[in-house]
């Protein structure tokens, strides 16, 4: 399968039964225990971001792209602490489920700001530009386009999250241990740091922060990385 596949899958997934399984992940309703480890996985990567921008004391004033938003799990958190937020993804289901759930949230649908998209086609300038847990949807070659693609759109900083590929992991994976079966999801890469790292530097980038995340089924490397 080329990488333009993977994408044709992911929005289908996504807009199907993928919408129906990740919205249940994502809220705060009744799910089975792998369900709930990714939610409290995710929920941590999340949370680190956050914890990473409100630190720096200087949130209320930046402009982010919130490049794979879900249903505005990150989102929504940065909009409240007043930041200017434009959030994006291939789904059009999710992409509306995050506008509800800002609406809710906030009491109105003004910021953030959602979009319909998919990465290679976001445009604009923003000081930080994040993309948490959406390049295991696609293989080394194409999230080496993506993570180009968004740092040009990033002024100062870029964020993101990917499933590292290490021995145990790809053993996981392997077995069928680390992801839901062919039925139930898209097909899941892992990344060497390494060269996610690589393609960073070279569009300009230093890494500063990483962070790691591991539950049972949840694994997750975090990187920030800011222009030199």
């Amino acid at each position: 399968m080329n990488a333009a596949d993977d994408k044709t899958i992911v929005r289908e997934y996504f807009n199907s039964t993928g919408f129906d399984r990740w919205k249940r992940i994502y809220g705060d309703g009744e799910v089975n225990k792998v369900q709930l480890d990714i939610r409290y996985g995710h929920q941590q990567t999340v949370d680190k971001v956050i914890g990473w921008l409100k630190n720096d004391g200087n949130l209320s004033e930046l402009s982010i792209c919130d490049a794979g938003c879900g249903v505005g799990s990150l989102s929504i958190p940065l909009a409240t602490e007043g930041a200017k937020v434009f959030a994006s993804d291939i789904s059009e289901k999710m992409v509306e489920e995050g506008k509800q759930r800002a609406i809710q949230a906030l009491g109105n649908a003004s910021n953030p700001t959602f979009a319909v998209q998919d990465l290679e086609s976001l445009t604009g300038n923003y000081h930080t530009v994040i993309c948490l847990d959406v390049l295991i949807h696609y293989p080394q070659d194409k999230a080496d386009e993506m993570i180009s693609h968004l740092c040009s759109l990033a002024e100062s900083r870029i964020i993101i999250s990917f499933a590292p590929k290490t021995c145990a992991l790809s053993l996981l994976k392997k077995i069928g241990s680390f992801f839901p079966g062919a039925s139930k999801t898209t097909r899941a890469y892992l990344h060497r740091e390494a060269d996610v790292v690589k393609i960073i530097e070279k569009n300009g980038f230093t890494v500063q922060r990483q962070e790691m995340t591991k539950t049972r089924f949840y694994f997750s490397r975090l990187l920030e990385a800011t222009r030199k």
